[in-house]
């Protein structure tokens, strides 16, 4: 078993949580492991979300406030966070969600299994029923041709402070899918370890970013294109151009489905004009050439 060696840094960033904020804090302070600190970012909330953390603060020391000075936004907010921190783990635990009260010591046994994993993710198969570590190209081709292994926000991975600093934290150019730009690049550098045990428990409501179809709709474009072309992407070129079409085929189709749905035929073309799309993309999309453009 983990000793209490180890100083955990959980960050929690916030705007307007006035409702679920206080059942966030609770679920960390009611944590077996106890050796950990709490760094609460408030994104210049509007409502009460301060000041049901400063109550919280009052009672306990390892709770940090920090307030922004203008609105950061998500993920800008999640790297500052981040550079707070002076744990050797950092985990995400958002403002509207829990975690079980086992679930920094489950993680820790977990990587003292396997001593050099450098980050792990919440497993949602029922595959397995340890924890495992899953080389970089099985568990990215695994994501994309199997069982969409690398899938899961912010609060279903852990990191070690030293690589996550490596990486440079979270890209900010992705919108509402900066996660899965990480989630896969991460696991591109280092095996994953996969934990098959859900501590999350992850609330769903109308404020949250990953209702803004429209951002969806280009940025999820752009992080899968983007990743393709890095020179160390896993997979062989065959499978890299079965996703490339992929993703093409499947921006077209929610780009249509989304004009017929918002009438709105600005932001449609807003969306090709943000992923650069050209008629080349539209004949690789169809068919028309199988070689043309290899």
């Amino acid at each position: 078993m983990i000793g209490h060696s180890y100083k955990i840094s959980i960050l929690m960033t916030a705007y307007n949580r006035e409702k679920y904020i206080s059942q966030a804090i609770e679920s960390v302070l009611a944590q077996t492991y106890q050796n950990f600190e709490l760094i609460v970012v408030d994104d210049c909330s509007k409502d009460k979300t301060v000041g049901i953390v400063e109550k919280y603060q009052q009672n306990d020391e390892r709770i940090c406030l920090y307030i922004n000075e203008r609105n950061l936004g998500d993920y800008p907010n999640r790297n500052k966070a981040a550079s707070l921190a002076s744990g050797e783990f950092i985990m995400f635990v958002d403002s509207d969600d829990t975690i079980e009260k086992d679930a920094i010591k489950y993680v820790l046994n977990s990587f003292e299994k396997f001593p050099n994993s450098e980050h792990s993710s919440i497993y949602f198969g029922n595959d397995f029923s340890e924890p495992k570590l899953i080389d970089s190209s099985i568990a990215i081709r695994d994501h994309f041709f199997r069982n969409n292994t690398l899938a899961g926000g912010p609060g279903a991975r852990f990191y070690k402070k030293a690589f996550y600093d490596k990486m440079n934290g979270y890209p900010e150019k992705y919108g509402p899918a900066n996660d899965m730009y990480l989630n896969i690049y991460s696991t591109m550098l280092s095996p994953i370890l996969m934990l098959p045990y859900n501590y999350l428990n992850y609330r769903r409501h109308e404020t949250q970013e990953q209702n803004n179809s429209y951002s969806y709709l280009y940025n999820g474009y752009n992080y899968l294109n983007d990743l393709l072309y890095l020179p160390n992407f896993p997979l062989i070129n065959m499978d890299k151009n079965i996703l490339n079409l992929g993703n093409t085929r499947r921006f077209i189709l929610n780009s249509f489905k989304f004009l017929f749905k918002k009438k709105s035929i600005r932001l449609f073309l807003e969306a090709y004009d943000k992923v650069n799309f050209s008629i080349k993309d539209f004949i690789f999309a169809f068919g028309f050439s199988k070689n043309i453009f290899n």
